[in-house]
């Protein structure tokens, strides 16, 4: 059997071989004796089949496995010369030529994608200043009149006045399509936030205006991409009657206040002890954003550009693919149908892709060599933690969501980003720390 294993780089190998016809047919004999000693054919006791008779009923498939066990020895021997580890190995290896011969030998070239060795060299002098972001004492005071607001209860205003925004409008309405009343389109002395969104575009700012026990038809247009499909696009009339207009009342901000939300506290459940709870928390969501949307995305373009490696030809082709699938779901049919017909209008936009895929790529293997440089670790169960708690947050089933990623193959792509935030998060907190 011929055979020759190369390395075209440190995270690219080539094996090419000739698997002659003998070696077929051995794996055939192999795998058709180990078939007959458990296989059930009528008119035979079970594991006195003749191999014949297996080979006669089973041949093809038999064939495959045979040729597809000859591959793998290959490949295995490949590995071995090249001293490739199995679990430096990314991915299915890839065959690309499996050419059978007249005299039934098999010509096979099998590409190898590995993992590439990253010498981050003095990767923590890359890491950007930080600098100490201060919380103003306005901050503090604006949000506890969030939180006032958003615990208040809705009463009735004192005085009768026109709706305005920040209302709470107590309305009925009846939606219409072509002088039809549809489902889901009525309500009795309903709430509605004016302002808030919550509503068909344009329903809100019509209500801005109205007296009490005033009726007035509302015209909007339901959104293209709105849920249901028999609205959407489509005009509607809403007959609305204003029974009276509520505002939220916010609590005094004081002790009692805060007692509230500090719930268990050790120490006194002060007013100043909530500012300074608030204090922290709007200090972690500003470094959080602060790290995320600017140091993070420096740090790594900095390391991209700083260190060389070789890169697994097979995982850049897939990044490329992606992007392009994910470019083609924006175009028209017309711009589609030029793609089909022009092949070479295709490789141009793998082309223009091929930059941004390469760094993506860098970018994952490199925040894997800090994990590992940095014993940072993240583990199933708090990537399972994770989802669950978005999922809650969105009002899903938890456990939907998590099957829903399962299935999709998200779960990889999700841990590597918590394993991206936690590295540069640690090292940016080293440096703040300076």
């Amino acid at each position: 059997m011929e055979f020759n294993a190369n390395r075209v780089d440190e995270a690219n190998a080539v094996i090419t071989s000739t698997i002659s016809k003998e070696t077929v047919e051995n794996n055939v004999d192999s795998i058709a004796k180990k078939a007959a000693k458990t296989m059930d054919v009528q008119g035979f006791r079970k594991g006195k089949v003749p191999v014949a008779v297996v080979k006669q009923r089973y041949g093809s498939k038999i064939t495959e496995d045979a040729e597809a066990d000859a591959v793998r020895a290959v490949f295995t021997q490949g590995l071995a010369e090249l001293n490739i580890a199995h679990e430096d190995v990314i991915g299915e290896p890839t065959i690309t030529k499996f050419d059978k011969k007249e005299d039934g030998s098999i010509d096979i070239e099998v590409t190898v994608a590995c993992k590439p060795s990253v010498d981050l060299g003095d990767y923590k002098s890359l890491v950007p200043e930080v600098e100490v972001k201060e919380v103003d004492a306005k901050e503090i005071d604006s949000r506890l009149e969030q939180m006032a607001k958003a615990s208040a209860p809705l009463e009735k205003i004192k005085r009768k006045r026109m709706v305005k925004s920040g209302d709470f409008a107590v309305i009925d309405f009846e939606g219409f399509v072509d002088g039809v009343a549809f489902e889901g389109g009525k309500a009795e002395k309903y709430p509605l936030e004016i302002g808030s969104g919550n509503f068909i575009p344009g329903f809100e700012d019509q209500i801005i205006g109205m007296k009490y026990e005033e009726e007035k038809d509302v015209t909007v247009t339901f959104p293209e991409n709105y849920q249901s499909k028999d609205l959407a696009g489509k005009e509607a009339v809403f007959k609305v009657t204003l029974h009276e207009i509520q505002e939220k009342v916010a609590a005094e901000i004081n002790d009692e206040f805060a007692a509230k939300y500090l719930p268990g506290y050790e120490g006194d459940a002060t007013l100043e002890a909530l500012k300074d709870k608030i204090k922290e928390q709007i200090e972690a969501e500003q470094k959080g954003a602060y790290y995320r949307e600017e140091l993070k995305p420096a740090y790594l373009d900095k390391l991209v550009s700083e260190l060389n490696f070789a890169l697994p030809t097979s995982i850049v082709d897939q990044e490329i693919n992606f992007a392009l699938n994910n470019k083609v779901r924006t175009m028209s049919e017309d711009e589609i149908k030029a793609l089909q017909e022009d092949a070479s209008k295709v490789e141009s936009m793998r082309e223009e892709l091929r930059e941004d895929a390469e760094r993506s790529v860098k970018a994952t293997f490199i925040v894997d060599a800090l994990a590992k440089a940095e014993g940072v670790e993240v583990n199933d169960q708090e990537v399972t933690q994770v989802i669950y708690y978005e999922a809650m947050q969105t009002g899903q089933n938890p456990q939907d969501v998590l099957k829903q990623y399962q299935q999709a193959g998200y779960l990889p792509a999700i841990k590597m980003s918590m394993i991206e935030d936690k590295v540069i998060s640690k090292l940016l907190d080293e440096k703040l720390g300076k």
